[in-house]
């Protein structure tokens, strides 16, 4: 019997993957940033939209709407008094309800980072919260754009005059009117979801559920309800953005002197293109 020798011939090479090979690698979390990102980059945060965009807007949303209600505290609080307000000061009457309607607008982001955080613990909580406080600042939103309209009504006829056109159509069908819930019971729900998912702690979830006391409507003025409601939400989420923006690396100098042109730029921009139409 003769022993044959072990073979030496080489291993066959490896069978070819049938997936075909792309580049469209998804970037890992230390990947370098590509294009647009080398000029302007941008955190990676945790959630839309993110620390920055949502703790300015947590600091700066309720202090606009507080300062809002405080510049006409001394108006009476139904339309034909702010009206006649707006016919004596209108300079005063017209700052107090441009700054509630910019905090109004920059409460979304706020309501949608408040709203992830606690959908990572409790997605019901967080989905309906969000949802219902959400649908409160678009309906808030559009009382916003009624009260700009009266306001150059005043302007073109006199405050008689747009009292009673405000008078004649306030009862007006609009579907915006069916979402007056949500701004009430959105507040609740995020209140009660953050306290829930330890979010917020009881004292400043409590004050973020005075938010569902703010009076809601076409050219409201401001009562004890209204401050006590505002400065709630104030306690609630001023805290907390401020908390965030210390939270992580701060941008390099370049970065910033990079985004605050652009960001004051655009925001320019913006302005020029909706006064022309």
């Amino acid at each position: 019997m003769t022993l044959q020798p072990p073979s030496t011939a080489p291993d066959p090479p490896p069978a070819a993957s049938s997936a075909p090979a792309t580049s469209d690698a998804v970037p890992t979390p230390h990947s370098a940033p590509v294009g647009l990102g080398r000029i302007l980059p941008v955190d990676r945060m945790e959630a839309f939209p993110g620390r920055w965009v949502g703790g300015v807007a947590m600091v700066l949303g309720p202090l606009l709407m507080l300062a809002g209600a405080l510049t006409r505290v001394r108006s009476d609080f139904f339309f034909p008094a702010q009206l006649a307000a707006y016919e004596r000061h209108p300079g005063l009457m017209a700052t107090s309800y441009a700054l509630f309607a910019a905090g109004n607008l920059l409460l979304w982001p706020a309501v949608v980072l408040l709203a992830a955080r606690i959908a990572a613990r409790s997605p019901g909580w967080g989905l309906w919260g969000g949802m219902l406080a959400l649908c409160g600042l678009f309906a808030r939103a559009f009382h916003a754009g009624v009260d700009h309209m009266a306001f150059r009504l005043a302007d073109a006829e006199g405050a008689a005059a747009a009292t009673r056109a405000v008078a004649e159509t306030y009862g007006a069908f609009q579907i915006f009117s069916a979402l007056n819930l949500a701004v009430l019971a959105g507040w609740l729900v995020l209140a009660l979801g953050s306290r829930r998912t330890q979010v917020l702690g009881p004292a400043r979830a409590l004050a973020l559920a005075l938010m569902a006391g703010l009076p809601l409507g076409a050219l409201k003025g401001t009562t004890l309800l209204s401050l006590v409601a505002l400065t709630g939400l104030t306690v609630a989420l001023v805290p907390m953005g401020f908390g965030l923006l210390r939270q992580g690396p701060r941008p390099s100098r370049a970065a910033v002197l990079r985004w605050i042109p652009l960001a004051l730029g655009t925001l320019a921009l913006m302005v020029v293109l909706g006064q022309a139409g």
